[in-house]
């Protein structure tokens, strides 16, 4: 045997969905939820998980409250390993509420952030404010992702209005439009008050949103992301992951856990 010889797992092996691509993805990405890893927890995660990584949003209003060198050394981290890093939208919601927008953008900016989010799951947005928001997000060169859905307890999606918003959200320039699960995936959304999805609402989205490769949903729980995996296959975006579930959700994405099983695609181009 040459020693020489790099020892690498079969591709049936690696990926039996024979699916995933390498970053920059367009599709099949995960958004992960940092609500206040520390810096050697995030080297970790990076580590270990990085190239399964597309998005960070550093939860809520969690941003603030880090020393500004860390702040800035965790997002260039995530930069450094192709991973988009943006805050909270409820922060941005905070900013509207105490009319410090230009601010919260200009911070932002500064501190490396490469995308933002747009929500109203807290506060309300009329039509007009949320449009300038996108556009404005977008000449600071920002990526931006819009989030649909409020987070109050048994908020239900509108599908007429899911369409409508998420369309206008899109012309305007949004990347994409998340679905609202909070970080729980419990009682909001698409999910019920025992985090059950509400399949049948889940094939009506699906059927009237003509670019669903555009949505993202939020599903913090294993269950709900093999779900949505089996439902919509493995290219569907993911987002409110626990950082700790990274590594097992690309597991998921592959057909490399039972829950997923029946991904695999039975190839015949590979040589045994």
């Amino acid at each position: 045997m040459d020693i020489q010889t790099e020892t690498k797992w079969h591709p049936l092996l690696s990926d039996p969905s024979d699916s995933r691509r390498p970053k920059p993805r367009e599709t099949g990405r995960t958004m992960i939820m940092d609500k206040g890893l520390g810096p050697n927890a995030f080297q970790d995660l990076l580590s270990t998980s990085g190239p399964y990584i597309d998005l960070i949003k550093f939860g809520f209003g969690t941003s603030p409250l880090y020393p500004i060198p860390m702040l800035k050394a965790k997002i260039a981290s995530a930069k450094a390993h192709g991973i988009g890093a943006f805050p909270g939208g409820t922060l941005l919601e905070a900013a509207v509420r105490l009319d410090v927008t230009d601010a919260f953008f200009r911070s932002a900016l500064e501190l490396g952030f490469d995308a933002i989010e747009v929500s109203d799951g807290t506060i309300d947005l009329d039509r007009q404010t949320r449009d300038a928001l996108v556009r404005e997000a977008g000449e600071y060169g920002f990526r931006v992702f819009t989030e649909y859905g409020k987070k109050l307890t048994g908020s239900r999606i509108s599908l007429d209005d899911l369409c409508l918003t998420a369309e206008r959200d899109l012309q305007c320039g949004a990347e994409a439009v998340t679905i609202e699960a909070r970080e729980s995936g419990v009682g909001v959304g698409l999910f019920d008050e025992d985090g059950k999805c509400r399949e049948e609402e889940l094939q009506q989205i699906v059927r009237r949103f003509p670019d669903a490769d555009r949505l993202m949903w939020e599903a913090p729980q294993k269950e709900q992301q093999a779900l949505l995996l089996r439902t919509l296959g493995p290219d569907v975006n993911l987002g409110n992951v626990s950082p700790q579930d990274a590594f097992s959700l690309e597991t998921l994405r592959r057909g490399l856990r039972s829950d997923t099983f029946a991904l695999h695609r039975m190839i015949a181009h590979y040589e045994i």
